[in-house]
């Protein structure tokens, strides 16, 4: 954010370059976003597989063993989602600044050209 309220659009002619500079890092954020419930989803079949595995291995059906394993495996999910929806709010609240930024240097290149 410190980066957007320091930048001074008037030092660009070209809003191209304006642009990217903007919105360089935000694909980083964006991909987090994306990408964490998967993460989550991994370790949550990951954490049934294993509950399942030694289930099977110990032969016998224990209630409290499949518990466990299911509770670690939705952990897994529910910390995928938590590193996801900040990264999605910050990713669109930076964006809209990024638009906001934008359509203000449009403007000013308006007015200088008239």
């Amino acid at each position: 954010m410190m980066f957007y309220s320091t930048l001074r659009t008037a030092d660009y002619d070209n809003r191209d370059k304006l642009e990217m500079d903007l919105t360089d890092n935000l694909s980083i954020i964006s991909v987090i976003g994306s990408n964490a419930p998967y993460v989550g989803l991994l370790g949550t079949v990951i954490g049934i597989m294993l509950a399942f595995y030694s289930m099977g291995d110990a032969g016998t059906i224990d209630a409290k063993k499949i518990m466990v394993g299911l509770a670690l495996a939705l952990k897994a999910t529910a910390m995928g989602l938590v590193v996801a929806m900040p990264a999605i709010v910050v990713y669109t609240l930076l964006l809209r600044k990024v638009e906001k930024i934008l359509t203000a240097f449009d403007i000013a290149q308006d007015k200088a050209s008239k």
